[in-house]
């Protein structure tokens, strides 16, 4: 959310809904993605600029409060907690047009900011709000942030993070790097990151032969994966054609970093409005996420469990990669998220896959012993991808962090029993601390009967000569995509006289 960007709405308040997705984020504790996508579909009239103004606008104000915080109190006589809530977040919406949305006249924000309190019935803090306002705008480019030598506090300020973030990541990384992840929070685009996939999706019969530019028609042209053996096959002619066909209805794309069938998307309003995405030819997925279908060695025939699998982005991975042949059984916690998984399979034409409702920590009898591979991307703190979510570092905090590891440990201990002998297991989270990544990497090794496997050969340049030959990468924001954590293990093939696998 860097960068001074934004154009104001003329006509339908979009600056009040603006406040109610702010207000309940940061006053109710709701998650901003949630609260914007129910304020957008109940404002379906709203127009594409409206609807990118309304986004930018909560979505800024939410991740720089902080920031915003901070100026507001040093031009506050009233300490900001105890202003009125509502009072707040309209201050805070209006600092943040000042500062990151050089389209927005000061003047206009300042003056949609007294409406909104007089919209609201508080007459008497218009004077307050416009005074408060008026100040910061007269001394914009006085405001500085704290000294750097006093780092975490200068953090905390520069880019909006809670302390106990700042303080986590100086454990495991150096200042240096500590501060270019948090600047790649700020830094990112927000475009969104789409996955092609090479055999779902549904597909017209006349395209069978290659994709078509015109009346021309190009044979498609596959080529073996790059990414060492077992790693299947790229049919650039169908990327090609997804490409076209999301330019011809004016997305802006951009190739992936990593993969070549990642494509980074921009100006569009609606992802379902896309044909691309509604006939099921591409899956958001962030290029870390990828990582897993790519060192998984996911082959045709066999079966694959995937559990915490909401949204479903890596079960479509695994059902691209079966090609229609095996078993995939995914599952997650509630109906709620089972039906998220349910719904990008349907897009999809993934028919392989069979979706249960389960607690990963309870086990299922009939799955012990039966995958050839086991995804298990379990439940994180997130620092991976608080770029991309705007909120989630307001929702956590450091006991969480060993709360979860706990939880993944006892999730894994469940379900690396559906592992067959000579199986392999996949670890992941999408969250940077060796907590619950590198600890519970090398707690898999010490506690249960698998053995760690090289991914070197499976990764993209960019990626390897890190600690892939030991079977594990952490990727870290910087690596422009989201921070991501995954670790390979293969099952001994030793058993019990009973037949039962060792413990």
């Amino acid at each position: 959310m860097s960068g001074k960007t934004g154009k104001p709405k003329q006509g339908k308040n979009v600056r009040a809904l603006a406040l109610q997705v702010i207000m309940q984020t940061l006053e109710e504790d709701q998650y901003c993605d949630q609260v914007l996508h129910r304020v957008l579909a109940e404002n379906a009239d709203l127009t594409r600029q409206d609807r990118a103004f309304l986004t930018r606008l909560s979505e800024g104000t939410v991740e720089r409060c902080l920031e915003l915080d901070e100026w507001i109190g040093q031009y506050s006589k009233v300490p900001l907690r105890k202003m009125k809530p509502v009072i707040r977040c309209i201050l805070r919406m209006a600092v943040y047009q000042f500062r990151y949305m050089d389209q927005v006249p000061n003047h206009a924000a300042c003056d949609e900011a007294v409406r909104l309190v007089m919209k609201r019935g508080m007459q008497g803090l218009r004077g307050f709000v416009n005074g408060v306002l008026r100040g910061i705008e007269r001394h914009l480019d006085e405001l500085i942030f704290p000294d750097r030598s006093n780092f975490k506090e200068y953090a905390r300020i520069r880019y909006s993070m809670p302390p106990w973030i700042i303080e986590y990541l100086l454990q495991e990384y150096s200042q240096d790097q500590v501060e270019q992840i948090l600047q790649s929070y700020l830094e990112r685009d927000h475009s969104i990151c789409v996955r092609c996939n090479q055999f779902l999706g549904h597909w017209e019969p006349s395209r069978v032969s290659g994709p078509q530019k015109g009346t021309e028609v190009v044979a498609s042209s596959v080529i073996p994966c790059p990414f060492g053996e077992d790693q299947g096959e790229y049919d650039i002619g169908r990327i090609q054609e997804v490409r076209d066909s999301l330019e011809r209805q004016g997305v802006q794309v951009q190739e992936g970093s990593l993969f070549p069938e990642a494509m980074r998307l921009k100006g569009y309003d609606r992802l379902g409005e896309l044909d691309a995405f509604r006939q099921g030819w591409i899956q958001v997925q962030a290029e870390s996420s990828m990582v897993v279908g790519r060192v998984s060695g996911i082959r045709p025939g066999q079966t694959v469990i995937d559990v915490c699998a909401a949204p479903g982005g890596k079960t479509v991975h695994a059902a691209d990669l079966l090609q229609g042949k095996g078993t995939l059984l995914s599952c997650d916690l509630s109906e709620k998220k089972v039906q998220l998984i349910r719904e990008n399979l349907d897009r999809t034409g993934a028919e392989t896959a069979t979706l249960y409702k389960q607690d990963a920590r309870v086990m299922r009898e009939e799955w012990i012993g039966t995958a050839d591979v086991l995804i298990a991307d379990l439940p994180c703190s997130g620092l991976g991808v608080l770029g991309g979510k705007c909120d989630i570092k307001y929702h956590t905090d450091r006991g969480d962090v060993t709360a979860l590891a706990k939880l993944q440990r006892e999730i894994l201990q469940t379900v690396s029993r559906y592992v067959k002998p000579g199986g392999v297991l996949l670890y992941s989270t999408c969250t940077m601390g060796a907590e619950e990544n590198q600890n519970n990497a090398v707690w898999i090794r010490e506690n249960l009967p698998f053995q760690p496997e090289s991914i070197e050969d499976c990764l993209p340049a960019k990626l390897q000569g890190r600690t892939g030959k030991q079977g594990y990468l952490q990727i870290l924001p910087t690596d422009q995509t989201d921070g991501f954590f995954v670790a390979k293990f293969r099952r001994n093939r030793e058993e019990a006289d009973d037949g039962k696998d060792r413990y």
